[in-house]
């Protein structure tokens, strides 16, 4: 007869703790809210120090973003991805308005969130998604905070409007060649020249790319941000009504929608038309010389529609760097390096017919659904090895998330005293010019350790590719833009003769054309 020994199973000395994470978040860069923003740092930064069941994984902050849009908020979102990597067991959030203003959003994010096993608890509510009985609350929380952020947003447009009625609006951000003190615009010499310098030039017959290439050749940049000279550029401030010293405000409206969206005012909103507001840069004589100018060429804004075409900003030349264009050539959509269109002899590349571009894709495409168990299944197997390797978890994150908050309070303890009379000018500046620097080095460490986790990211990428050609049970017979806008980086345009296509997952495959 046979012998059975029983093999006891092994027990764990000590209870695992559970993961968590902090999410905090403030909706302004005002001094009230990054206190409260450094407050809620701090404290999630030292509540789990002595917990003997929980342990801090990381803190996610955003700073000066509105709860509204989560598509903006880069910390969430690297805490969503971390969720779903099995890198949290747990959220701690101070309020449902903290973590989101838009009920929809919270919802949804909430729900997927407890499918991973993944619960959160809202402290001032009081309320914990471990509860199931809790979601109804949610709801009605959420909604509050949706609520709020409407009302917010109709209080500050209704204010702004009576602004504008009564001639009192200051525009936030002052066109080049001003500046602004006291809430009004002065004008900035130095930058007026030039101002004045593209109005004559162009009333002179030069085109906008001509005034370009002189500004860019003579070495003059675009104010503080030195930037190079570009065509919108010029044609903005050939357009604009503030160099004859008038306003015109509301060129933007707030849509009835939520998500909070911006669009152009084409008369769906009133607007308000201001005259002599400032000290002019140019004549009224020139500024409407210039707008018939424009408007017999066709170079007003709004005079053409701009479409985004499957190729648009993905073709990069191989020979200079620049960006591909459209281009009709006899009849016929062509696609031409940017530089030699400008100016041929800085650049070889010669146009291609679109259609050389969509027959290459085709032919990738056909080739990856007979071949992606050869090329990507291998990769993909790799990276889940690595994956499953790697060191789980980052310390030096969450130590960096406590060495900001530390100098950020070290900042407003400065702002206070100098407010209070204790610190003078020279040596608050001082100080906190340092202190500002510590914290830029550490942010640029931090956005390096987090850039997504390339592994990752790059695996997913790449289980996205295999899932698409898995499902295609038939090669391709034409060129289809919404596989083409899901797997295509940018192509670069090698030779004559020869496209290299970046898919997603950092894969580079070259064709013929």
């Amino acid at each position: 007869m046979a012998t059975v020994t029983v093999i006891q199973p092994i027990t764990a000395t000590e209870t695992n703790k559970l993961r968590v994470a902090a999410y905090c978040r403030v909706s302004s860069s005002s001094e009230d809210q990054l206190n409260s923003y450094q407050a809620q740092l701090t404290y999630y930064s030292h509540r789990f120090e002595d917990s003997d069941t929980e342990e801090l994984v990381d803190l996610y902050a955003d700073e000066g973003i509105t709860g509204t849009r989560e598509d903006k908020r880069d910390e969430f979102q690297r805490m969503m991805k971390d969720c779903r990597r099995g890198k949290i067991d747990r959220i701690y959030t101070k309020s449902i308005s903290r973590f989101a203003r838009n009920t929809r959003d919270c919802l949804k994010n909430i729900r997927e969130l407890k499918s991973l096993g993944i619960t959160i608890f809202f402290e001032k509510e009081g309320i914990d998604t471990a509860n199931v009985t809790d979601e109804m609350m949610i709801t009605i929380m959420g909604g509050l905070a949706q609520e709020e952020s409407v009302s917010i947003s109709q209080n500050m447009q209704w204010a702004i409007q009576k602004r504008m009625q009564n001639g009192t609006y200051i525009v936030s951000n002052q066109p080049f060649g001003y500046r602004k003190e006291d809430g009004r615009f002065i004008v900035y010499e130095e930058e007026a020249v030039i101002v004045r310098r593209i109005y004559a030039e162009y009333l002179h017959g030069y085109g906008l790319l001509t005034i370009c290439r002189r500004l860019n050749q003579e070495g003059i940049v675009m104010g503080k941000s030195g930037c190079i000279w570009r065509k919108k550029a010029v044609r903005y401030i050939l357009t604009n009504e503030k160099y004859i010293g008038d306003c015109l405000w509301r060129k933007q409206y707030t849509e009835n929608v939520f998500p909070f969206r911006k669009s152009k005012n084409t008369g769906q909103a009133e607007q308000y038309y201001v005259s002599d507001a400032h000290e002019p840069i140019i004549s009224r004589e020139d500024f409407e010389a210039v707008q018939k100018l424009l408007s017999a060429k066709g170079e007003q804004f709004g005079s053409r529609e701009f479409h985004q075409y499957p190729l648009t900003m993905k073709i990069e030349c191989g020979s200079c760097g620049s960006t591909y264009k459209r281009k009709n050539v006899n009849g016929r959509i062509h696609w031409v390096c940017q530089k030699h269109d400008f100016s041929a002899g800085e650049c070889p590349c010669k146009a291609v017919p679109q259609d050389a571009f969509y027959e290459a894709f085709t032919r990738i495409c056909n080739k990856l659904t007979e071949h992606y168990k050869t090329i990507l299944q291998p990769l993909q197997s790799a990276l889940q090895e690595l994956k499953i390797r790697k060191f789980s978890g980052n310390l030096r994150v969450m130590d960096i998330h406590k060495d900001i908050a530390k100098l950020r309070e070290q900042v407003h303890v400065l702002s206070r005293l100098k407010t209070k009379g204790f610190l003078d000018e020279a040596k608050y500046q001082e100080q906190t010019t340092e202190l500002n620097a510590k914290i830029n080095r550490l942010q640029q460490e931090l956005k390096r350790m987090t850039r997504s986790d390339e592994e990752d990211e790059t695996l997913d990428q790449i289980e996205m590719l295999v899932e698409i050609f898995e499902k295609r049970e038939q090669l391709m017979t034409e060129f289809k833009p919404d596989v083409f806008e899901s797997i295509v980086d940018r192509i670069v345009m090698k030779s004559r003769n020869e496209l290299e296509f970046h898919l997603i997952g950092g894969i580079e495959l070259k064709e013929k054309i």
